[in-house]
């Protein structure tokens, strides 16, 4: 892609830029999309331009961000402009301070699995038909922590790869409950189909994004390709999580929601399971934060 047109195309010029993402790592499969960081303290959504036959996600960025979970994703940010030199210092702080924003990150992540599993305690008690929406969401931050202690940059196409090649330790062996209630052995060609139906109906739902459903499909259809049914599991699950958390505080007012989201997030309806599900991610959760606490 030719960057400077896509830059000068979009009027893009007065603003320190960089690339972040798949692209400029070792993580980048064929159907991994640009992402453009523009940093003009912009309280604009992602953007999506299709640029030929690349979609590009174009990030509004503050050179005053505090977000942990925001600077980690800026880490090895690839700068294209920056006459200021802002971004390359912003940069450089990041690098000094990046075990500290790891663990940082990590621990509001373990927060908020805990918050989700009391969301699920609580949806079964009021029989509420969210609970195992909460709990996949309880599951997934759980392994976002994990994924942080290790250092590893959260890119839903390939966390479950860096998983795979995880090392034994006390924080990595909590990585097992996260899975187990996550339900990858589900994974079959015809369940895919009917998820990523599904999660592309949710994701234009929450985000009003004509465009977003591209991307989705394009990675269904890679990993299906390639017979790597449990990413496209894993990513699916990951999307609606994302998506489920921006409407958090509105579930109730769209129940009807649940009949979409039973599909997308292949979700269990036994109460007993959810409950146990929710007892053994918190305990997870709080055994991290207790090895946290001690370091």
């Amino acid at each position: 892609m030719d960057i400077q047109k896509f830059i000068k195309d979009n009027n893009l010029e007065s603003f320190p830029i960089g690339i972040a993402g798949c692209k400029i790592s070792d993580d980048n499969f064929d159907s991994c999309n640009y992402d453009i960081v523009v940093f003009d303290d912009s309280p604009d959504l992602n953007t999506i331009v299709q640029n030929g036959d690349e979609s590009v996600i174009i990030h509004h960025a503050s050179l005053s961000e505090t977000q942990s979970e925001k600077l980690l994703q800026y880490q090895n940010l690839h700068i294209i402009q920056d006459e200021s030199w802002n971004l390359q210092m912003l940069l450089s702080k990041i690098n000094q301070k990046k075990s500290d924003l790891f663990v940082d990150f990590a621990r509001n992540s373990l927060i908020e699995s805990l918050f989700c599993c009391q969301k699920t305690r609580d949806a079964i008690q009021n029989s509420n038909m969210f609970a195992t929406c909460w709990q996949k969401c309880a599951s997934l931050y759980l392994i976002e922590a994990i994924l942080s202690l290790n250092q590893i940059r959260l890119s839903p196409s390939h966390m479950l790869n860096h998983i795979r090649k995880f090392e034994k330790n006390p924080i990595n062996e909590h990585i097992s409950v996260a899975m187990d209630v996550l339900g990858l052995e589900r994974s079959t060609p015809t369940l895919l189909e009917r998820m990523v139906k599904s999660t592309i109906g949710f994701s234009n739902f929450v985000n009003k994004h004509d465009k977003f459903d591209e991307i989705i499909f394009k990675k269904y259809n890679f990993f299906v390709e390639n017979s790597m049914l449990s990413d496209c599991y894993f990513y699916l699950c990951y999307v609606n999580k994302e998506n489920f958390i921006q409407i958090k505080s509105t579930l109730n007012k769209n129940p009807d929601l649940i009949h979409i989201l039973k599909i997308a997030f292949d979700i269990e309806s036994d109460s007993n399971l959810l409950l146990e599900q929710a007892d053994l991610v918190s305990k997870s959760s709080f055994a991290i934060l207790d090895i946290l606490s001690k370091n």
